[in-house]
């Protein structure tokens, strides 16, 4: 990867794990429906007014916004809303990778390798590790907050499997119009739920932090990862994505003093050793000696056939009829 790029990777881990800090201090000023509504509608417009069409059928842009707008962004915030740390979040909700790889399993029938199970198995044990720390501290962390984490990833999985029928050509575009129809049912659920005053109060963090994940996270940000895509194979790209619980609890700690507990950490090395192990490619073994031999003494024989007789290889001999009358 280029120098420039590879800032640029190391850049977007950042400003992606500094994301769950920024939200945290958004949901200080919003209520969850409503914060996630306005973070999308900043997104989308007058962006959506600019762009054209999002080139793919309308389906997915609303199978895609159900799922990764309202539904992962709707429980993801609730659940930060309800008790569960800017840094730990940004942790649990990587188990998304192995939601994906179940429904794409389930829905498009797509095949789980030994290496895969293996990976997803080792992921799912980190994120064992913080249920059960979440259920040791007994109400520091509510468990039901922490399952709204784990549904939002659920919901991230579905998202990634619409997007892949999708196949959408320009990911900016796409993501922009994902985020025009999911701000629509967001803005409706939070003026029915949370009521009208939430849309009026306007502070300066508050707009920041809504500006930050609109613009910063999900325009930039996206520009960003189809940008790298376009130049690097996926291969390449995606291991970045893993800096990403990376800076989250580090910016997490540093900026609201959110403890990293040893048993954390265990669970982080366990989800991210499991993604890099269920998103490796095994390595092709090589062509065994003794085959090779044998092909090339088969290449060897045919040339030494055709050196003697040319038109043997190329026109077949004529069979002798024995019967023929004219004889």
């Amino acid at each position: 990867m280029r120098p420039r790029d590879l800032a640029l990777a190391l850049g977007l881990a950042a400003v992606w794990g500094f994301n769950f800090v920024v939200m945290q201090a958004g949901l200080r000023h919003y209520p969850p429906l409503t914060y996630a509504g306005l973070r999308f509608a900043v997104a989308a417009f007058p962006a959506v007014l600019l762009i054209g069409g999002p080139r793919v059928p309308w389906r997915w842009v609303l199978a895609t916004g159900a799922s990764l707008g309202v539904a992962q962004y709707g429980l993801l915030l609730l659940g930060m809303r309800a008790g569960m740390p800017a840094g730990l979040t940004s942790l649990v909700i990587q188990v998304q990778a192995v939601f994906t790889a179940l429904f794409a399993t389930a829905l498009l029938g797509e095949r789980l390798g030994v290496r895969r199970v293996t990976g997803m198995t080792v992921a799912f044990g980190g994120l064992a590790v913080i249920a059960v720390g979440v259920v040791a501290k007994s109400g520091a962390i509510p468990i039901g907050a922490f399952l709204l984490c784990v549904g939002a990833a659920a919901a991230w999985g579905l998202g990634n499997v619409a997007t892949r029928k999708a196949a959408p050509p320009d990911s900016l575009r796409f993501m922009v119009w994902v985020s025009a129809v999911s701000a629509v049912p967001l803005l409706g659920l939070a003026l029915a739920v949370e009521g009208t005053s939430s849309l009026t109060a306007f502070t300066s963090e508050g707009v920041g932090a809504v500006l930050y994940t609109g613009l910063l996270s999900t325009l930039a940000g996206f520009a960003v990862w189809g940008r790298l895509l376009a130049r690097y194979n996926a291969s390449i790209v995606a291991p970045y994505a893993l800096l990403v619980p990376v800076t989250g609890l580090a910016s997490a700690a540093l900026v609201t003093g959110e403890p990293i507990s040893p048993s954390t950490l265990a669970a982080g090395g366990l989800i991210l050793a499991g993604l890099l192990h269920a998103n490796s490619r095994p390595r092709t073994a090589p062509a065994a000696p003794e085959s090779d031999y044998l092909r090339t003494l088969a290449v060897q024989a045919r040339a030494r056939r055709t050196a003697r007789c040319p038109d043997a290889v190329l026109v077949p001999p004529l069979r002798e009829h024995t019967d023929n009358p004219a004889r």
